[in-house]
């Protein structure tokens, strides 16, 4: 399950670096929602990860510069990699959450949550890019995976 979660996380950095290069690109030509939504996915992968390692948290709805968005998703992708190596993945986290309210979760649930999270906003944030008339990046799983090992 751990390598699973690594391989999902992997494709999610891989088109997380790909849409901030397509953002800094077409940004001013992108709709005013498109970069707070972009910033969203980060600040909640960035959230979860600092529940699970008790780490200082992002605001869910900060914004951030696009040219440090590269750098901020390494660092999520690294506290990631950090969490499956040294989280089993039943271990319950105790937190509160934004409004202050205190859940316990799997470390499973979490990183599945996080996942099902960022893939929800990426579609909105491809669909952003073909409204404003720019052909937006395939980011669908699977061509990720056929382009890693394609058949011969």
């Amino acid at each position: 399950m751990k390598d699973f979660f690594k391989d999902v996380f992997e494709y999610h950095h891989h088109f997380n670096q790909l849409l901030i290069e397509q953002l800094a690109l077409h940004e001013a030509a992108l709709p005013q929602r498109t970069i707070p939504l972009f910033c969203h996915i980060l600040n909640a992968s960035q959230i979860w990860n600092s529940r699970i390692l008790a780490l200082p948290a992002f605001g869910v709805h900060q914004i951030h510069a696009v040219n440090e968005c590269g750098q901020i998703d390494d660092a999520i992708f690294r506290d990631v990699l950090s969490i499956l190596e040294n989280y089993d993945l039943s271990t319950i986290i105790h937190y509160k959450n934004s409004a202050g309210n205190e859940f316990s979760n799997s470390v499973r649930d979490i990183l599945f949550h996080a996942v099902n999270h960022a893939t929800h906003h990426k579609g909105q944030v491809i669909s952003d890019f073909r409204l404003s008339g720019f052909e937006p990046l395939v980011t669908d799983y699977i061509f990720y995976k056929r382009a890693q090992s394609p058949v011969t």
